[in-house]
C-alpha cells in the first residue's frame, strides 16, 4: 500500500478520513477550481491537457473514460459525436459545474477511482489528469482501471512530478509561498491548496510511478516529461 493512502498532505489519517477530507476539499473549491488552476500554472495546465488529449488520440466508436474528470475540461478535448466520452468523478459539486457548461457529447458518471461503475473490459481508453494522487487507494484505483479496460486498451495519467534539479528551488518557493496565498485570494480555500501542494510533494517521481504501473500489471509503460518535469504524462496499456 502506498504512503499516500493513509495521508492528507503531511498528516497521517486513516483511509476513511482521507476520503472524507479530499471530497470536502473539492466540494469547497468546485466553483473556482478551473480559475485557480489557471492562476497556479499561468495557464500551462491547459497545454498539458491538450498534450494528453493528443496522445489519447480518440477514434470513432471508442468508449473513453476521464477518471476524476471534475469539471470536464479534459473530456471536452476528447469528445466527439462518433464516440462515447464519460467523466467519472466522486465529486458531484465538480461535475455540476461542468454540466452547467453544456458540453456536447460528454456524459457524467458518479464513481470513485476504486469503484468505477462500468463493466469489465468495456473501455478503450482511460485518462486521468491531476487526479490519481487524490484517490483513496492508488493501488485499488489502478486495479480498477485495468479491470474496465479492454485487452489492448490504453491508460494515460497526467500528474505533477519531480522537476529538473536546476528549477526545484524556484518551484518549491512558488509552491509553498505563493500557491496557498492564491488559494486564499481566488478560491477562498487556503487550507485546500496547502493540501494540494503537499500531496504533490508526496506523489512518486517519474521512475517510481513507472514501477508502480508495472507492479499493477500494466504493459508498455513509459512517460514523457512536460515543462522541465513539473508535470509528467505517463502511458500504459492492458496486455492483449
Amino acid at each position: 500500500m502506498s504512503d499516500l493512502s493513509r495521508t492528507f498532505g503531511y498528516q497521517q489519517v486513516d483511509q476513511d478520513e482521507r476520503r472524507r477530507r479530499i471530497r470536502r476539499v473539492f466540494a469547497g473549491v468546485a466553483r473556482r477550481y478551473d480559475l485557480m488552476n489557471d492562476a497556479m500554472s499561468f495557464g500551462i495546465h491547459r497545454l498539458w491537457k491538450r498534450t494528453l488529449a493528443r496522445a489519447a488520440h480518440p477514434l470513432p466508436g471508442q468508449v473513453i473514460v476521464d477518471l476524476a474528470g471534475g469539471t470536464g475540461d479534459v473530456a471536452r478535448l476528447l469528445a466527439g459525436e462518433d464516440r462515447r466520452v464519460l467523466v467519472c468523478d466522486p465529486s458531484l459539486a465538480m461535475m455540476c459545474v461542468g454540466r452547467e457548461r453544456g458540453m456536447r457529447h460528454v456524459s457524467w458518471l458518479a464513481g470513485s477511482g476504486e469503484g468505477i461503475p462500468l463493466a469489465s473490459a468495456s473501455v478503450d481508453t482511460v485518462t486521468i489528469a491531476f487526479g490519481i494522487r487524490n484517490v483513496t487507494s492508488m493501488e485499488d484505483a489502478l486495479r480498477e482501471v485495468l479491470r474496465v479496460l479492454k485487452p489492448g486498451g490504453r491508460f494515460f495519467c497526467l500528474e505533477f512530478s519531480r522537476p529538473w534539479r536546476p528549477i526545484r528551488p524556484f518551484y518549491d518557493l512558488f509552491s509553498f509561498a505563493v500557491i496557498p496565498r492564491l488559494g486564499a485570494w481566488i478560491a477562498r480555500e487556503p487550507e485546500a491548496y496547502a493540501y494540494l501542494v503537499e500531496s504533490i510533494r508526496r506523489f512518486p517521481d517519474q521512475e517510481s510511478f513507472k514501477q508502480t504501473l508495472l507492479r499493477a500489471g500494466f504493459a508498455g509503460v513509459g512517460y514523457r516529461n512536460l515543462t522541465f518535469g513539473v508535470a509528467c504524462l505517463h502511458r500504459a496499456t492492458k496486455a492483449s
